[in-house]
């Protein structure tokens, strides 16, 4: 049987059709990944009263990008350019990421997703960073290299270095209880994990919009029911 993937999604006005409304969204190429690897992808809408039982019917998670966190989960001030911030969402995600650690189910998270992970942990977030490598322009993805650390569960993913897309404007300063396991060219932090986990990793690149599928088949190769 296929691994069952949860991937958590957005909750953003819509236009479609006739209808202008509030949906629950997520970008095809997440599920179009997840499917590639050989899982099958559940969308998870963010509902924290439900996040225990959602994640006791899945096999992994993908904490998925997207807005920026209020910056209040890490005990900050929001910067002025720190904008668009989704309550529900951040509830409903704080709630499934408790959940799938008390699980211990495989978990990846991406851009957003890591940095969710970061904070939870007892981190902090850079809320704006400068440089073009990580978003040149609005809806245009920026490749770049990063440096896995040797001994890290992402180094044995991916090798010693590897090139990503990109599309961020907030990072990470510290991730806290985590383990960092990947850096930028300019000494940014690009990955974490939690070495006693089963799975549980986090990238601030998007894999999905890339050719390389090892995260996801590393994620697909740990959920697997024996």
């Amino acid at each position: 049987m296929a691994p069952l993937i949860g991937i958590s999604a957005y909750v953003e006005q819509a236009r479609w059709g006739v209808w202008d409304r509030e949906v629950t969204l997520l970008p095809q190429v997440y599920v179009t990944a997840v499917h590639a690897a050989g899982g099958r992808a559940v969308v998870v809408p963010p509902f924290p009263e439900a996040a225990e039982e959602v994640v006791a019917a899945l096999d992994g998670l993908i904490l998925a990008g997207g807005s920026d966190l209020d910056p209040a989960l890490y005990g900050a001030e929001p910067d002025p350019r720190t904008t668009g911030v989704r309550p529900v969402r951040d509830a409903g995600e704080v709630a499934l990421l408790r959940a799938v650690i008390d699980a211990d189910l495989p978990t990846l998270g991406i851009c957003r997703g890591m940095q969710l992970m970061s904070a939870c942990a007892g981190g902090q977030l850079v809320q704006h960073l400068e440089s073009e490598d990580h978003r040149a322009r609005p809806g245009v993805y920026v490749r770049h290299p990063v440096t896995m650390v040797p001994g890290t569960r992402l180094a044995g993913i991916l090798g010693e270095t590897s090139e990503v897309p990109s599309y961020h404007h907030q990072g990470v300063a510290d991730p806290g209880a985590l383990t960092v396991s990947a850096y930028a060219h300019d000494g940014g932090i690009e990955g974490v994990e939690e070495p006693a986990a089963r799975f549980r990793l986090g990238v601030l690149w998007h894999p999905e919009q890339g050719t390389d599928p090892r995260l996801f088949h590393a994620l697909l190769a740990a959920a697997t029911r024996a």
